[in-house]
């Protein structure tokens, strides 16, 4: 095959993928708030939702932030986006459930933080509302699921939500509009690197 022949047939199939992505793009007419769930076990599910907020802020958005679970430790994404005065950030957890170990503080952290979670899903004036590690408080029944769905479905037309966790339930999952899951393939944990800031932290 000679250069020529293969750079006409290169062309020729981008020429086609860009005619199927065209058309894709044309018919994406509906425009409100989504719903994303970012779960699995592998990294990367908080960091996304962050990267996320980066990109609302870029576009002059308004966004709540409200991390269950985490607490005990203090993260770069918390120390960044507090300074920031168009992100309302709130840190409600007591730290890991194996580390707590005490299942009646970490509902009423759990509990506490939901409040914080529901105000912002009905208040219009945020565009984006991250609601980290809900899964988990969701998981252990620390959070009643069947709240979390009406206040999800509930929120005004324009604003985005973004559950993160593992083990994102079912019902979670049905209701979504754009769902990750997260597969390990290797961590540096599993080597014995400690956690480090920037990756991590």
């Amino acid at each position: 095959m000679t250069e020529d022949t293969a750079e006409g047939r290169h062309r020729q199939r981008m020429q086609r993928k860009k005619a199927v992505v065209d058309a894709s793009i044309a018919a994406a007419t509906i425009e409100r708030g989504v719903l994303v769930v970012n779960t699995g076990n592998g990294k990367g599910k908080s960091s996304s939702a962050f990267g996320m907020i980066a990109r609302a802020l870029g576009h002059g958005m308004r966004v709540g932030v409200v991390q269950f679970i985490k607490g005990s430790f203090a993260t770069g994404e918390e120390a960044f986006f507090r300074r920031l005065p168009e992100v309302t950030y709130y840190v409600m957890g007591e730290g890991f459930t194996w580390e707590t170990q005490d299942r009646e503080r970490d509902m009423r952290a759990a509990s506490a933080a939901w409040e914080r979670a529901r105000a912002l899903l009905a208040d219009p004036a945020y565009h984006m509302v991250v609601l980290d590690e809900l899964n988990i408080a969701l998981k252990y029944r620390y959070v009643a699921l069947a709240d979390v769905l009406q206040a999800l479905r509930a929120r005004p037309q324009h604003q985005h939500a973004i559950v993160t966790g593992r083990a994102a339930p079912p019902e979670l999952i049905e209701i979504a509009d754009t769902v990750t899951e997260m597969h390990v393939v290797k961590h540096a944990f599993q080597a014995g690197v400690r956690a480090q800031k920037g990756i991590e932290l």
